[in-house]
């Protein structure tokens, strides 16, 4: 079971950033990108001039994202910082999860299912080589994030080949600092400290959206290649309505201490999340005009 962990832990923001959390209810400031692109923002305040870049943390390979924007906004900044900067200590990552996720006497996985559901659920874990006995030792927001990586297997993506990868290696190589706006522990602690029932409901969505994976996966990928953050804003009409606890916890509270911790910035960091904090109620770039940034999209 560990081993197999391992494999899915390399792609296991895929659910809690960009697809399964997108949040409903909102627009993000989107002029016509001035070329096709992911989505870009300069930020601008005192001594800070920032780039802000919407990523997928996971990827196919051979995909082509770095626009020439892009490429000369990593040229002209001093730093690097992403959501979590120990995100790439695979060690760390794992024994993070197996100290935060695990629990014992939790009553079976399939008991914290509608009936209905379970045929789905005995699948979903089935196809990611386990059981649904293996993960009744997890709590139910760690059970949900394996399955939603399980599902991922089947559509040949990586984080390998994601978008932190490459700036990481490109700013290793220039020599610029990497840093990050919030640590491993406190991604999975988003989770861990919810409510019983809010983590049921989790595994319940991320059983029923399985379903569909291939087919949110690729329109999320299309919107995100050109920028489109208004159709990443609606995939939530596509399909259950996120939690209110869920959101709150998993994208509105860390934008909030993002906020607080761009804040404090000055010089020209290159700053990478998620695509899906940056649309919806009380996104990040909402919340950094709120506080006085200027944010302009420039791709």
């Amino acid at each position: 079971m560990t081993r197999l962990l391992g494999s899915w832990l390399a792609t296991w923001l895929l659910a809690l950033i960009a697809f399964t959390m997108v949040s409903a209810c909102g627009k993000a400031p989107a002029p016509p990108p001035r070329e096709p692109g992911p989505a870009l923002w300069r930020v601008q305040r005192g001594a800070l001039d920032a780039t802000l870049l919407g990523t997928i943390h996971v990827l196919p390979k051979d995909i082509m994202w770095q626009t020439r924007t892009i490429r000369e906004a990593m040229d002209k900044s001093d730093r690097l910082v992403l959501e979590a900067a120990d995100l790439q200590d695979e060690a760390k990552t794992l024994a993070l999860f197996e100290k935060m996720g695990r629990s014992a006497g939790l009553p079976p996985l399939e008991a914290r299912v509608p009936q209905d559901d379970r045929p789905a659920l005995r699948a979903v874990a089935a196809g990611g080589g386990t059981t649904t006995q293996l993960l009744s030792g997890y709590e139910s927001w760690a059970a949900a994030m394996l399955l939603s990586s399980a599902t991922q297997q089947a559509l040949a993506i990586s984080q390998d080949n994601g978008v932190e990868p490459a700036l990481i290696a490109a700013f290793k190589a220039a020599g610029k600092p990497i840093g990050g706006l919030e640590t491993i522990e406190r991604q999975f602690s988003a989770f861990d400290t919810l409510p019983d029932d809010a983590q049921r409901r989790l595994l319940v969505q991320t059983v029923r959206e399985a379903q569909d994976m291939r087919g949110l996966y690729d329109r999320i990928l299309k919107a995100w290649r050109t920028g489109d953050m208004d159709a990443i804003a609606k995939e939530d009409q596509m399909g259950e309505q996120p939690d209110p606890l869920v959101e709150d916890a998993v994208l509105v509270a860390r934008n909030r201490d993002w906020v607080k911790a761009i804040d404090a910035m000055a010089g020209k960091p290159f700053i990478a999340v998620g695509a899906g904090h940056l649309t919806g109620r009380d996104n990040l770039i909402a919340l950094l005009q709120a506080k006085g940034f200027t944010v302009t999209r420039v791709q």
